[in-house]
């Protein structure tokens, strides 16, 4: 993941890439963003509404890359990385939304889950996922990211992530 678009730890401002994973496209959009409050490492997720495409986010492009990877080889659902090595993880192996798994292994994994965050944001206070979740989802206002780049909802048009 190398282009001009890099984190700036001290800013608060975090890489953030959305990736396509559903028809090969090779779409990948870029965007920065603020509030995250990561301080090292990188968060990915595959639940992201309403395309459900992979949206990674991190302070260094290697741990992206490497937050993505686990993402793609356990089938979809949320990773924790942090120099290059999986903290934690919850695999979603149906779509990369849903488990059948039983319910005291997932909420054991979240716990983890859990603990690698404040690790890499330590009282960070909200959900990350969450945040990352809805940050995708370009029908409500009013900056999102997709796939294709940064679209502004209120003028219905792509806007470039740097001038």
């Amino acid at each position: 993941m190398t282009n001009d678009v890099r984190s700036c730890i001290e800013e608060d401002l975090l890489k953030v890439a959305v990736i396509e994973r559903h028809h090969l496209t090779g779409n990948i959009g870029l965007g920065m963003l603020k509030g995250l409050k990561l301080q090292k490492g990188a968060i990915a997720t595959t639940i992201s509404h309403d395309s459900h495409n992979l949206i990674v986010c991190g302070t260094n492009d290697a741990d992206m890359l490497e937050v993505a990877k686990q993402l793609k080889n356990i089938g979809g659902g949320i990773v924790v990385v942090n120099e290059g090595k999986v903290l934690a993880q919850i695999a979603l192996e149906i779509a990369g939304l849903i488990t059948a798994r039983p319910a005291h292994e997932v909420v054991s994994e979240l716990s983890l889950l859990h603990e690698a965050l404040e690790q890499l944001s330590p009282n960070l206070g909200f959900n990350p996922f969450l945040t990352l979740s809805f940050l995708t989802l370009p029908v409500i206002p009013s900056i999102k990211l997709t796939d294709k780049g940064l679209f502004d909802v209120t003028i219905f048009d792509f806007i470039p992530v740097t001038e």
